[in-house]
């Protein structure tokens, strides 16, 4: 009986010692939809159907072009917000994450990643919040939540 008693206990010990397990991106960019993920912690499959991915790349935070998407970005961030826009980072070449394998970028580089999973532009230079929005406006899916919007504020 003895036994069987100090092995419960130890068994309750190990389980609430075990760490927390940490929410998934997911959930942390619906909690928050405002913040940036770096490249290390996304995968892009695990998006599909739930968000667009704007991935911003650079060889380094210091790259000019860098800083200033990332300005045009976050001054306008409630814009993205409305489109299931998440906005990922990728400032180390070396690190060989999943995000830059899949889209492998050179250097400075904008991609937007539909929901469906496909490259919807890839841009060389600092894009504004009004052009990228433009440009997922156009797409067929978003065109249809709008719709789905419009329909549901009418009933």
């Amino acid at each position: 009986m003895k036994r069987l008693f100090f092995i419960a206990l130890a068994a309750l010990v190990a389980a609430t010692s075990l760490p927390a397990a940490e929410p998934s991106v997911i959930a942390r960019w619906q909690s928050d939809r405002t913040q940036v993920f770096d490249a290390s912690e996304v995968s892009l499959p695990e998006l599909q159907w739930i968000a667009r991915a704007v991935v911003v790349f650079a060889d380094s935070p210091n790259d000019p072009m860098f800083r200033q998407q990332m300005d045009l970005l976050l001054a306008e961030i409630d814009r993205l917000v409305e489109r299931d826009v998440m906005l990922i980072t990728d400032t180390d070449p070396a690190a060989r994450n999943s995000v830059r394998l899949d889209l492998r970028p050179r250097g400075y580089a904008l991609t937007v990643v539909g929901k469906d999973g496909r490259v919807l532009q890839r841009k060389p230079e600092p894009w504004s919040v009004r052009e990228l929005t433009g440009s997922i406006d156009r797409t067929l899916l978003r065109q249809q939540e709008i719709e789905d919007r419009r329909g549901a504020n009418i009933r």
